[in-house]
């Protein structure tokens, strides 16, 4: 029965058209219920989980689980940007599917994503339905703001629309179309890594979709704590790398001299007594630091802005038009 087993398994490895990529990081807790979810699949794949360096016995749950699953161990934590970045180097199947540590797709997630991007050849990536333990929203994709934040959708968009991006804890790429993009923001580390990657795919040409019945359980910020210090940290200077790297520049400049007023009238407004919100990304250091940050990544941001633009199908004006504020 072993032999069995094995064989059907190398079968099942080379008729895999999607190498599903799941970052972890001190995952012990969470990243067993992914995997089972993974091996209940009813579409053949190769499972690849990168760990970034855990050091709570994430690994020998790795080791101990009955997926086998292949896994590529870091020596320090690059996040889920760094990490998805190195795995897209070892990745040999035409497709990459993204997945959160923290999710539990159901059985007919991967062949509903598959099925979408096999029915349209200009569909770069399709986005999944990332749902709470209650059953409500979390994200049907990802929508731009008009100020150059990405949100998450609370509905999917109507049969006959898309929306501006996808949720990375949940999607589908094609590995050409990414790599042909540039692959993801490794040094983003964490957030924004999939807004910046839609927009690039949509500057490229290429349509995103979500597909409604590619349905996912999410714990959101099993590991990364939203409203934390370090989320709002990543999420301020992520937002403002990516429309450097990809927003029309007027609306990158916009943005980055109104986080800087911002930032500048703080202590002004605290010595008069005027309310100032109390949230950590309206803390003075931390924006400071955000500046540094960005100030700091300019030349490469900037190269990066050039190359962006040379593969550039679209204008980024016309994309900016299309999406922003919808």
């Amino acid at each position: 029965m072993a032999e069995q087993a094995e064989q059907a398994a190398q079968v099942e490895h080379r008729t895999a058209r999607t190498t599903v990529v799941v970052v972890t990081w001190r995952g012990r807790e969470h990243v067993g219920e992914c995997l089972d979810a993974l091996a209940a699949q009813d579409r053949p794949h190769r499972t690849l989980v990168v760990d970034n360096a855990s050091d709570d016995g994430t690994a020998a749950v790795l080791a101990a689980h009955p997926g086998r699953p292949h896994v590529l161990r870091l020596g320090r934590n690059l996040g889920y940007a760094g990490g998805l970045a190195a795995a897209l180097s070892t990745v040999d199947t035409p497709l990459v599917a993204w997945l959160n540590d923290d999710a539990a797709p159901e059985p007919g997630w991967l062949a509903a994503l598959e099925d979408a991007l096999d029915a349209d050849p200009g569909v770069a990536a399709a986005g999944s339905l990332l749902l709470s333990a209650d059953g409500s929203v979390q994200s049907a994709g990802v929508r731009l703001t008009a100020d150059g934040h990405g949100a998450d959708l609370p509905e999917p968009p109507p049969s006959d629309d898309e929306p501006f991006g996808f949720c990375g804890g949940a999607a589908l790429t094609r590995v050409d179309a990414l790599r042909a993009v540039g692959g993801v923001p490794a040094d983003f580390f964490c957030y924004y890594e999939d807004t910046d990657t839609a927009w690039r795919l949509r500057l490229a040409g290429r349509r995103i979709v979500t597909v409604r019945t590619a349905r996912v359980g999410h714990r959101h910020g099993a590991s990364s704590q939203p409203g934390s210090v370090r989320f709002h940290r990543w999420n301020e200077r992520n937002r403002l790398l990516m429309l450097l790297r990809c927003a029309p520049a007027g609306v990158a400049a916009r943005e980055l001299a109104r986080f800087a007023l911002i930032t500048a009238l703080l202590p002004a407004r605290r010595a008069l007594g005027r309310p100032v919100p109390d949230a950590a990304n309206f803390r003075l250091s931390l924006r400071l630091g955000v500046l540094g940050q960005v100030l700091s990544r300019l030349p490469a941001t900037v190269a990066a802005r050039r190359e962006i633009g040379r593969h550039a199908a679209v204008s980024r004006a016309t994309v900016w038009r299309r999406w922003a504020g919808r």
